[in-house]
């Protein structure tokens, strides 16, 4: 008998900081509809403070899934790095796509310093590296736009069944103009393709 499938929602970023894509939308928009037990929701969202994460809880309350992966582009990064914590602050010396710039400001006032993933990262970044694709723990999401969806989803989901995480990726090939550390297209669906089978439970 077939196992019953299980809701993943992953989503990934529209561009920003000028550049004309996004190497997380870009690779979450090609995943299949179906990884191992789980059936997939890919969602865009914007490069905004508080948008982005509540674009998510909007689509999370209508598909109640087992698991939310939110996918970032993290220029200058060599790897694949799922992250393991969210912290509560926003700080960037960049804009996001509103225009606003967030010096030392919390994220969620009164709620915690920091929350860490649901999702088993470590299990995660073994499962790439064993497919030679460079993968690493990361222990900073910083405090952009990213953290700020992994902070609030983590916060909102505490203590659910419904489990988080967030994965940074690096640029791709066409991206990296300079020099910059820079995986292909395919090399990074092939990255979250298996963080998901290693999710399997």
């Amino acid at each position: 008998m077939e196992q019953s499938l299980q809701k993943l929602l992953i989503t990934g970023f529209d561009p920003f900081g000028g550049q004309p894509i996004n190497p997380s939308w870009e690779a979450v928009q090609g995943l299949p509809d179906r990884i191992g037990t789980f059936s997939l929701t890919k969602l865009q969202i914007p490069t905004i403070y508080g948008a982005a994460a509540q674009r998510v809880l909007q689509e999370a309350d209508k598909l109640s899934p087992s698991a939310i992966i939110c996918v970032g582009q993290a220029a200058g990064r060599k790897a694949v790095t799922p992250e393991l914590v969210g912290i509560n602050l926003r700080y960037a010396d960049i804009a996001d796509n509103s225009g606003m710039i967030y010096r030392d400001s919390s994220i969620l006032s009164g709620a915690p310093n920091a929350y860490f993933s649901t999702l088993p990262v470590r299990a995660m970044v073994k499962a790439i590296q064993a497919k030679q694709i460079p993968a690493a723990v990361s222990y900073s999401a910083g405090a952009f736009v990213c953290n700020d969806v992994l902070y609030t989803l983590l916060h909102q989901f505490a203590g659910t069944e419904t489990k988080v995480c967030f994965i940074h990726v690096p640029l791709l090939p066409e991206q990296a103009l300079h020099g910059e550390p820079s995986l292909p297209l395919n090399t990074i669906r092939d990255a979250l393709c298996t963080a998901i089978e290693a999710i399997q439970r």
